[in-house]
Formats: structure tokens, sequence, C-alpha cells
């Protein structure tokens, strides 16, 4: 049985990958991502021209990190299953040998990849500017590959959210609405929380340490200084699983609904 799902799981995943090439959507988004990180690094250029800064270029860029998440990973899973519903061949799909679970982690899978491939073309940036500086300092590996580690591993959560978000609704754009508030509270919610005052009361102590272990500007900061906390790393595959699990929950429930 088990590797009867595999290859179910690689056709899938092999299927929603060339979609996603031939789809206008995809290059669109690419060209955007890239655009506007580009136009981001150039900032952050200007300013160590300007003044000598503390921190390294790859510190710096990838602080900014929720910005282009909160676009790029709505583009990328919003259709996904949103899409299928809307024009009712998930259901002529799941009529194949296939199990919902083969399909959402499927579309899971090519999204995902997409996700980090984009986030990886980002390093030409640095390449660029090591072949124009020639100077090294500017190049700290350690907040690069730290940096792009949380990219990698925070990645597997959000795209996970998204395709949540994708399964609980038919309209794409709602899908693609419920996924910036699901990142926008992940991230800025558990940042605000953090820094509020009135978590520092005794009963709320409880509340403070589960807000800073999900406290994810917390886990980029560790991962860009080389601290890769195993607790960090259960929390988004266990978030993964869990917004997953849903994923496919929310699929087979509205499958038995209509």
């Amino acid at each position: 049985r088990s590797p009867q799902v595999m290859k179910h799981f690689l056709k899938l995943l092999g299927h929603e990958i060339r979609m996603l090439l031939v789809n206008p959507s995809t290059y669109i988004a690419a060209v955007l991502f890239l655009a506007v990180m580009g136009f981001m690094f150039t900032g952050i250029l200007e300013s160590y021209s300007k003044a000598p800064q503390e921190l390294s270029p790859a510190h710096v860029f990838f602080s900014v990190f929720w910005f282009p998440a909160l676009f790029i990973v709505p583009l990328l899973t919003m259709k996904c299953l949103a899409e299928e519903r809307r024009l009712g061949t998930i259901e002529t799909l799941l009529t194949t040998p296939v199990t919902t679970t083969e399909v959402v982690l499927g579309k899971y899978g090519a999204a995902y990849l997409l996700y980090v491939t984009l986030w990886a073309a980002t390093g030409g940036f640095f390449y660029i500017l090591y072949k124009f500086v020639g100077d090294v300092r500017f190049i700290d590996t350690g907040p690069l590959i730290g940096g792009y580690l949380f990219i990698a591993v925070s990645g597997l959560f959000f795209i996970a959210l998204g395709v949540f978000a994708s399964s609980l609704s038919r309209n794409q754009a709602v899908a693609g609405i419920l996924c910036v508030v699901f990142l926008f509270a992940l991230i800025g919610g558990t940042n605000y929380l953090g820094d509020s005052v009135w978590l520092n009361r005794d009963v709320f102590q409880p509340l403070k340490e589960a807000v800073e272990y999900s406290r994810i500007i917390t886990h980029r900061d560790d991962f860009t200084r080389g601290v890769v906390d195993t607790r960090q790393l259960l929390f988004y595959v266990s978030g993964t699983v869990l917004a997953l699990i849903f994923s496919i929950l929310g699929v087979e429930a509205k499958l038995l609904h209509s």
C-alpha cells in the first residue's frame, strides 16, 4: 500500500508542478516577488553606502521576510483547493484511485517547492553583491545560511496555512484574504502579544510562555544568529501537520455536505 501511495503522491505532485509552470499567474507572482525583494535589497545597500551598519546585509534582508510572505503565500495557495471545488473538478479527481490526503499533499508539495525556489532565487542578489564588491565582509555566511534555513522551515507552516485557507472556501479571493489574516495573526499577533506589558503578570505566565514559544520574529532572530532550537523546529512541523490535517478534514466535510 505504501509504495502505491507514494506513486500516487509523486504523480499528483508532478501534475501540480506542471500546472503551476504553465499558469501565467505563477510567472506574474515570481516577477512581482523578485522585483519587490530586489527593491528592498537595493534599499538595504543604499543605507550601507551612506553610513556603517552593525548588522550584515543578510540579517537586515531576512528581517523583512514577513512582507513578501504576506502576499506570495496567498498567491501560491489560494487557488489550489478553492478553484478545484468551484469548478467541481475535485470530485472528479477523487473518483480516481487517489485519496483526499494524496490530493492535498500533492498541492501542498508543489506550492512549497515553488515558494522555496522563489526565495532561493534571491540568493543571486548576494552573489551579484559579492562579484561587484569583492568583499567577503558583506557576505556573512552565518546569517545568510540561517536566514534561508528559517525561510525553508517557516515556509512549511506558512504554505500549510495557505492550503488550509483554500480548503475553507470555493472563492479563491476569500481564500487569499483568509490566508493573509492567518499569517498576519501568526506573525504580527504573536509579536504584539509578546511585547504587551499586561502579559508580565503572574496570572498570565503560562500564556506568555506560549506566546514566546510561537513568536515568529524571535525564531527568525535565532536562526540568523545561527541558533537552531529543536523546540522551534517542532513548532513548525507540528503546526504544518495540524494545518494539513484540518485541510484534509475540511475537503472531506465539504464533499460530504455537497
